[in-house]
């Protein structure tokens, strides 16, 4: 059985109007990692992204370099227990 991984993440700066949760979503699927994303009232984004060590950390490199212009400021990841998410949710 292969370890999985989860990490709770906050994502700040102009990632709202670029469409970073849907992005986010695609690129989390592309490499087997499920969880889920929202925006928050902070104007910040929130998301629990679970999976195999190498797919989570590749989700995090992405959120840092920040996709298409999205001018992201930082990315705050705290460790998490994992809860078996089966898929990708925007909330």
């Amino acid at each position: 059985m292969e370890t999985l991984i989860a990490r709770h993440v906050v994502v700040s700066g102009r990632v709202q109007g670029v469409g970073f949760r849907y992005l986010l979503e695609r690129e989390a699927a592309a490499v087997g990692v499920a969880g889920w994303v929202r925006n928050t009232a902070e104007g910040t984004v929130e998301a629990v992204v679970e999976g195999p060590p190498s797919g989570v950390e590749e989700v995090l490199g992405w959120m840092r370099r920040g996709p298409r212009g999205a001018a992201v400021a930082s990315v705050d990841v705290t460790a998490t227990t994992p809860q078996g998410h089966a898929g990708f949710t925007i909330r």
